[in-house]
């Protein structure tokens, strides 16, 4: 789920499924309107008859792709006609907002103009979780500086703008997780790639750059001990001292807690068991399970 203001930056490998084959990769929910287009039949179709007409084309396919069975893309490209057609069924009502109350609605900060667009994203996110599917990331800030977290500029400004966008909603879709029996079926990943340099950048002293060596993500439900903190930084915050980690003991937390091995979940591909840890190999942070 994209942000209203465009990005992320890099836009679709951001969600690719990158050596993975492209089966795998993601739907994208648009933001404003309806979050999937072209969800109805044509006018004047019966399912029965567009049916028919995806089957005729399936076994058309089929045929074509038969000698190029290594063909992932194609693969892809052909199975994604048969999840059009099922998502026509499910879809529709499950992105139908319409559909939960007024007080759920305040609870994901619908009726605040800053929350709304987050809040929206959050409830379509639960609503998804509700109906099974396995995955979803929802992007905050949009495809500049101005739009996003990556505070160059004004620090104070942006966080302000960006934390009451979000605040909200994401604590509102904890507390609807939580009553309603899923969040410890549900895993909550908040992050970024980097935090933020604890002295000032540019003349004006009122942004920060990027600091990769001492920054916060947080964990919820699936397992998560709750009320937990791992790591410290220095005095200043530039960096971490005390309990270290790295982003492959995040994987391994998050693979661990769906019930893989991270050390021994790979894919071969172009001659290396390629894995989330890398080759390197890497441990579940212990202390939060």
């Amino acid at each position: 789920m994209l942000d209203p203001r465009g990005g992320p930056i890099s836009g679709a490998k951001n969600w690719t499924s990158g050596y993975m084959p492209p089966d795998y990769q993601a739907t994208v929910l648009r933001s404003k309107g309806n979050p999937i287009l072209n969800l109805s039949p044509p006018v004047g179709m019966s399912t029965n008859i567009q049916r028919e007409l995806l089957d005729s084309l399936r076994s058309y396919n089929e045929q074509h792709l038969e000698p190029r069975a290594d063909n992932s893309d194609l693969a892809a490209r052909l199975a994604s006609y048969e999840l059009a057609y099922k998502m026509q069924s499910a879809a529709p009502e499950a992105v139908d907002l319409s559909l939960e109350t007024r007080e759920t609605m305040n609870l994901y900060g619908m009726e605040d103009r800053r929350a709304q667009a987050f809040g929206r994203q959050c409830l379509l996110a639960r609503r998804l979780v509700e109906r099974g599917v396995r995955f979803i990331q929802i992007y905050s800030g949009g495809n500049h500086a101005d739009a996003n977290w990556d505070a160059h500029g004004d620090l104070k400004k942006n966080h302000e703008l960006h934390a009451g966008e979000t605040d909200r909603p994401i604590a509102g879709l904890l507390k609807d997780l939580k009553r309603r029996g899923m969040l410890n079926d549900t895993l909550v990943v908040w992050g970024g790639e980097f935090g933020r340099q604890p002295v000032a950048e540019y003349a004006e002293g009122t942004g920060r750059d990027h600091n990769a060596y001492g920054f916060t993500m947080w964990m919820a439900g699936g397992g998560i001990r709750g009320g937990v903190s791992v790591g410290k930084t220095d005095e200043l915050g530039s960096a971490a001292v005390e309990d270290r980690l790295h982003v492959r003991q995040l994987h391994a937390t998050i693979l661990h807690q769906l019930g893989f091995d991270p050390n021994y979940f790979t894919y071969f591909y172009h001659g290396l068991d390629e894995k989330l840890v890398g080759v390197e190999g890497a441990q579940p942070i212990q202390q939060i399970l």
